[in-house]
């Protein structure tokens, strides 16, 4: 038998995943993507509405008061994303609420100030005044490093190597949203995720009229059908002598979203009332702003290879780190208990579609902002239950993952450097994290715990990060260790080109501002 050729046993690294049915600015009919944006937009309900869940009523807040959460979150979402889209890093991403801002806010809501008002409705207004002036003195660090151009400088050290960790854990790093919330309601959640792989993967060749439905819409498909079966068990009473527990994670009726929820009902800016600034309360919020940064920058990249893109070169993604900071500034100036990141479960479902069009993420904020203002409506597509969203977290945080490792196709994985590096920086990013977690679940306080709440929560909030803490770490290692010498190893050759703007021909076709803006916004 012949000796196999080079060609034969090895890949050669690709700029772009191939594959993909559209990329960024290529479009599927109409019809058709209306139908992925609102997929888009379902899938986004889950963080939207599980965030205030479970803050309001630490607050103080009632039912009514969570929905109109909800309603905010949603309406901010859309206007941020459309924002992103267009003037920010131009990229398909769903800019959504962050889990990074719950340590700064649970502090705000025990300040004793707050947590000592008898009136409950009166503490949540206070609570959430408090969490909005937070939010918009903390959305400077973002502006400040996003306009200025100094993340573009700060990118100029990141390698491959130092970004494939960070990418992977924006995925692996959620692990714990994903079969452990599975788990507690397995006869909706296993389903789910059987039904989402089966539809997905396996029938996705089952064409109608040349498009292939399962594949496209196995999220929509397959929440529909699930949530019937949720709704089904529910009406049954399956659930009736179960633990409260139990009937909160499966029944479709637990939510008090539908009852509560105007017909009518349009956001606005300052309508829990002026917002009250806190010097220690936006200290501690500025960590989780840091850690939006860096995780939205990990998203930033692996949106970009599932939209079959070139990497956002430097300018670009600080831009949209600009813009990012000004989703946080209206978060605070709405009131919607969270900041802005870049949601990982929307990037996966462009690999999941493999349509990675920047107008089905525009058509996906049209839907937030419209369901926003019809609150029954909302209302009714945010009742589905939290599990059904964990079993299909299982396969889009995975996606996200696999594309921070395809980052390392660049790099020589033969060196034992590199080995080193992005093991010990995978591991650590996951390790140090869950510490962090096991620490203060038992002990109801992070591992820092000094007189200075303002320094406990930089602290606990950074290190409750996967990707921040894998950047800091394996930017470290890669920009201190035989750095001189390993350029090449590192990947930079590949990298390099991205840097600027005119570095490859590509870019002017994925980042070009539109309306012809270049011409007062010149790229660099």
């Amino acid at each position: 038998m012949a000796a196999p050729k080079p060609e034969e046993i090895s890949h050669p690294p690709m700029d772009q995943l191939q594959g993909l049915e559209y990329c960024i600015d290529s479009n599927p009919s109409w019809g058709e993507a209306i139908a992925l944006g609102f997929q888009h937009y379902i899938l986004a309900l889950g963080t939207a509405v599980m965030i205030p869940s479970f803050l309001v009523p630490y607050m103080g807040g009632t039912d009514d008061d969570k929905v109109r959460v909800v309603q905010t979150l949603l309406f901010v979402e859309g206007i941020n994303t459309l924002l992103q889209t267009l003037f920010g890093t131009r990229l398909p991403t769903v800019v959504g609420g962050s889990y990074a801002f719950m340590v700064p806010i649970i502090s705000i809501i025990h300040d004793s100030s707050l947590a000592s008002i008898e009136n409950p409705h009166i503490r949540f207004l206070n609570t959430m005044r408090a969490v909005q002036g937070a939010l918009i003195v903390a959305s400077s660090i973002q502006i400040i490093l996003g306009y200025s151009q100094i993340w573009a400088i700060c990118s100029r050290f990141f390698s491959p190597l130092g970004m494939a960790p960070v990418i992977a854990l924006a995925g692996f790093g959620l692990f714990d949203r994903g079969f452990p919330v599975v788990g507690r309601c397995v006869e909706i959640g296993i389903p789910m995720l059987i039904l989402f792989v089966a539809f997905s993967q396996y029938l996705k060749n089952f064409h109608v009229r040349e498009i292939p439905v399962l594949e496209r819409f196995a999220l929509l498909i397959s929440i529909t059908v699930i949530w019937a079966y949720a709704h089904l068990l529910t009406a049954s009473g399956a659930y009736k002598h179960h633990p409260e527990q139990t009937q909160v994670n499966c029944r479709t009726d637990r939510a008090n979203l539908i009852s509560s929820a105007p017909w009518i009902k349009i956001p606005y800016p300052l309508q829990w009332g002026a917002p009250t600034f806190d010097a220690g309360h936006a200290f501690g919020m500025m960590a989780a702003v840091l850690v939006s940064l860096i995780e939205s920058t990990g998203a930033y990249k692996a949106a970009s290879r599932l939209a079959s893109a070139t990497p956002p070169p430097a300018h670009v993604l600080s831009r949209g780190i600009g813009w990012q900071g000004i989703g946080i500034l209206l978060n605070g100036l709405f009131g919607t208990l969270t900041g802005s990141t870049v949601s990982v479960e929307n990037v996966g479902l462009l690999g999941s579609t493999r349509v990675g069009s920047r107008r089905v993420i525009q058509i996906s904020a049209g839907f937030m902002i419209f369901f926003s203002m019809l609150g029954k409506f909302g209302a009714l597509f945010a009742s589905i239950p939290f599990t059904i969203f964990a079993a299909v977290y299982c396969v889009l945080f995975g996606l996200v993952a696999s594309v921070g490792l395809s980052f390392l196709q660049f790099t020589n994985m033969n060196s034992m450097r590199n080995l080193f590096i992005t093991g010990v920086a995978l591991f650590l990013g996951l390790s140090i994290p869950e510490y962090f977690r096991e620490y203060t679940a038992k002990a109801l306080h992070g591992p820092s715990h000094t007189r200075a709440g303002w320094f406990n929560d930089f602290l606990n909030t950074i290190f409750f990060s996967s990707p921040t803490v894998a950047l800091i770490i394996a930017v470290f290692l890669d920009n201190t260790l035989d750095y001189k010498d390993s350029a090449r190893d590192r990947g930079m050759p590949w990298w390099v080109k991205f840097r600027t703007f005119k570095g490859d021909s590509r870019n002017e076709e994925f980042y070009t501002l539109p309306f012809n803006l270049n011409r007062f916004f010149p790229p660099s």
